[in-house]
């Protein structure tokens, strides 16, 4: 895509861009209706969880087979099949008549998005070839996660109050189709040099992995637990003797990759519980209005929105790891504001644990993605920019599994025996408790991790993973002729 002019690249740029927003404003907006949500179809917390989850883990799966997809077919054809799935999945949402079909058709969404982010991630890194240009435009990219934020707790506050939660998915009809007709007018087709191999075993082994292990942990299932641990095994087992597996675990030998990767986890783990407890709490617990809780998420919101191009800049002139460390740093403050010090009992305290928490997860987003693509060959950027994606949606999945169950469980046993709201309110108190701990320790991690894997022998061994991903290692895997 060298050829393209500056004008160009920058239009393709925003046509990328424009499919993070839906996707991105669809999850913000959506965490905002889960009250009435849960009112309208008489939803349980576990109910609501895979309200989100469904959508995650189903993301998350097939991210990967996407990338791959898109690099061996055409990533043009991937991506706008990804717009028309999940417009469609929008549309079909918002007619849900039960709790069970709303599950449903997150997931036909789901499907959709995959072909989304990891393919506009790709076509990104294919379009701007420049280290710096690159850095910038994912600072971009990554702005627009602050502008879902800033903007989907106000939108969706307006219109859960005036036309109620169905209209939540309204908003993904219009931006779906017109990025669709731009991307079939501007975007050119693009393909890995030498596309990969369909692997179906290693894609059944990600889906009962991913799958088995948020059933255990909603449902508290003990086999499901089991079935996630020999999903889990058998990656391992399976994938290595693949000359063209679904997931090339050389990948994880760069120190750098390895460190996105667990960062993307751990900070979306903590976004995801952040956003559905701060969402149940400003509702069921203090009674507003779902524009009013809007508003009180917006501090958080805003400063995403600033920081996330900063990261941008950040990571464009002086590498990923101030970034990383003071995003670490300020999102574990947060957690410890509100687990040491009770900040939901103060206003002043509440908005201070929102901006930490905001001005943390904008200025992480970036060096994530840039790390995670960054020394990667180009002819593998659709499977690299997957895997960080996966590894997003996978930390979202757990964030809400994990903090849903803990809220859930502690809500439930001391609520149950409560008549007055009063009870329920400290009972909620008391049960976030232990999630702000779990969102703290995400916040520590991504400190800890970031510090490590950002160095200069985290950047030797990049370079040494890069020199074998372009000279493919010997596979036991038998050729077929």
């Amino acid at each position: 895509m060298s050829e393209l002019t500056s004008q160009r690249r920058l239009l393709v740029l925003g046509i990328c861009c424009m499919s993070l927003l839906i996707v991105s404003l669809d999850n913000t907006i959506l965490n905002v209706a889960l009250p009435s949500i849960g009112r309208e179809l008489d939803a349980s917390v576990s109910g609501l969880q895979w309200t989100i989850d469904a959508y995650t883990l189903v993301l998350a799966s097939l991210l990967m087979l996407a990338g791959s997809t898109a690099d061996r077919i055409g990533r043009r054809k991937v991506f706008m099949a990804g717009l028309v799935l999940f417009t469609l999945g929008s549309a079909l949402c918002s007619v849900a008549p039960s709790l069970e079909l709303l599950v449903v058709f997150r997931m036909v969404q789901a499907v959709g998005g995959s072909m989304l982010n990891p393919v506009a991630m790709s076509i990104i890194t294919n379009t701007f070839t420049d280290p710096a240009e690159r850095a910038r435009a994912i600072g971009v990219w990554g702005g627009v996660v602050g502008i879902s934020m800033a903007a989907g707790p106000l939108i969706g506050g307006l219109l859960v109050d005036s036309v109620g939660w169905r209209s939540i998915f309204w908003v993904n009809l219009p931006v779906g189709l017109a990025a669709l007709l731009l991307t079939w007018r501007y975007v050119p087709e693009s393909r890995a040099p030498r596309p990969r191999r369909a692997d179906p075993v290693g894609q059944l082994l990600v889906i009962a992995l991913l799958g088995s292990l948020t059933y255990a942990i909603i449902e508290k299932s003990p086999v499901a637990a089991a079935v996630a641990a020999v999903a889990l095994l058998g990656v391992l087992l399976y994938e290595p003797r693949r000359r063209e597996p679904l997931i090339d675990l050389r990948f994880f030998r760069s120190a750098p990759f390895s460190g996105a990767t667990v960062i993307a986890i751990a900070a979306f783990a903590a976004l995801a519980g952040f956003l559905f407890m701060n969402t149940l709490y400003l509702q069921e617990v203090r009674g507003y209005s779902a524009l009013h809780a809007g508003l009180y998420m917006l501090p958080m919101a805003g400063l995403t929105f600033v920081c996330a191009p900063l990261s941008g800049r950040l990571v464009g002139s002086r590498g990923p790891r101030l970034p990383l460390v003071v995003a670490g740093a300020t999102m574990a403050a947060s957690g410890l504001l509100f687990a040491i010090f009770q900040a939901e009992t103060s206003n002043a305290l509440l908005f201070t644990g929102y901006v930490l928490f905001g001005i943390g997860f904008g200025l992480v987003n970036a060096p994530i993605t840039n790390t995670a693509v960054s020394g990667m060959p180009r002819a593998q950027a659709g499977v690299a920019a997957a895997v960080a994606s996966t590894s997003r949606q996978i930390g979202a999945t757990l964030g809400v599994a994990v903090i849903g169950t803990v809220l859930a469980s502690g809500v439930a046993t001391a609520a149950g025996a409560a008549a007055r709201s009063t009870a329920y309110a400290d009972s909620f108190a008391d049960a976030s408790r232990t999630a702000w701990w779990i969102i703290a320790g995400c916040g520590f991690l991504v400190l800890l991790v970031g510090a490590l894997t950002t160095g200069s022998w985290a950047q030797g061994t990049a370079l040494s993973c890069a020199h074998r991903l372009e000279e493919p290692e010997l596979s036991p895997e038998p050729s077929r002729t």
